[in-house]
């Protein structure tokens, strides 16, 4: 699941840094992720998964850090 959520933040994140050097827990939008861009990851994460991000998920933190958007899509396939 990573290299997917990792392979999805190179192709639609915009990050000016190489994924790779991202850190599970480093905060995705100070390494230059724009709001416009998660919205991108978010519609990229639900075609590859088959899964909905309900409104309830829609916050900032869910997309913020590599973990934080495992754990969000761990609570929706395990659901």
């Amino acid at each position: 699941m990573e290299d997917t959520i990792r392979t999805i933040l190179a192709e639609y994140g915009h990050l000016p840094v190489e994924v790779d050097k991202i850190r599970d827990d480093d905060d995705l939008f100070q390494a230059g992720m724009t709001s416009h861009a998660s919205v991108n990851v978010m519609l990229a994460l639900e075609d590859e998964f088959g899964i909905e991000f309900p409104e309830a998920m829609l916050h900032k933190s869910t997309f913020e850090s590599v973990a934080a958007i495992r754990n969000a899509l761990g609570d929706l396939i395990d659901s």
